[in-house]
């Protein structure tokens, strides 16, 4: 199953409720790219270095544990370190580097040959998984997505600037939209979603109800 949208949009939240809820493994793309941007910055690789971000994304191991949110990189639980929004950042620049992506989109195809998956990103219905049985497309309105990305970082005890969090919003949507290799986009047979004025368990019903609708039980592989 294949859900794309922005930042702040619900991705994340709902493609682990849904993966609970049909026993499906939740794969966070994101969190790959964030990996990566954090073992960079952690090396002090220049973001522009696009043969060395390669080989850290070849080399990167990175894992999902079963039914729980924790990332592994290289045996590391990076889980809340890749959440910082200085790597968020690293990790939007990292993102559109072609050969970077090329190497962990292969690895995100490996990890649903093995399983059924819900996987979330922003290229997962258009390229990762263009022949995906179901796939949605979340979205919400600017100043939505920047008061909950707001409200992550006020959780996780970060520094909050209503200003930087939004510039910092606009600058990523444009870099994912504009960036050559796999830009964010609706894939044409995505079910749109948005979740600006709707409730998480509202959301859920309405993919659950669409799940249903597109399978016999819910239960079939939906990659």
């Amino acid at each position: 199953m294949a859900i794309d949208g922005p930042a702040g949009a619900g991705k994340s939240t709902l493609a682990r409720r849904i993966a609970d809820k049909l026993g499906f493994v939740y794969v966070d793309t994101g969190a790959m790219y964030r990996s990566v941007a954090l073992w960079a910055l952690r090396n002090g690789t220049a973001l522009s270095d696009m043969h060395r971000l390669e080989q850290l994304a070849r080399e990167a191991h990175i894992e999902f544990a079963a039914q729980s949110r924790t990332v592994l990189l290289n045996g590391e639980d990076v889980t809340e370190a890749i959440r910082a929004a200085e790597v968020g950042e690293a990790a939007s620049k990292v993102s559109a580097i072609p050969s970077v992506r090329r190497v962990l989109v292969a690895r995100q195809r490996e990890m649903a040959e093995t399983c059924s998956v819900v996987m979330e990103g922003r290229d997962i219905g258009t390229v990762v998984f263009p022949d995906a049985t179901i796939k949605f497309y979340l979205d919400a309105r600017p100043e939505i997505r920047a008061g909950r990305r707001m409200e992550e970082l006020a959780a996780a005890g970060a520094p909050v600037s209503g200003i930087d969090v939004v510039e910092s919003l606009r600058a990523r949507d444009e870099r994912d939209r504009t960036r050559a290799a796999s830009p964010l986009m609706q894939a044409p047979d995505a079910v749109y979603l948005d979740t600006s004025s709707l409730g998480i368990e509202e959301v859920e019903a309405l993919m659950l109800k669409t799940i249903r609708e597109r399978t016999s039980n819910g239960k079939e592989a939906a990659r």
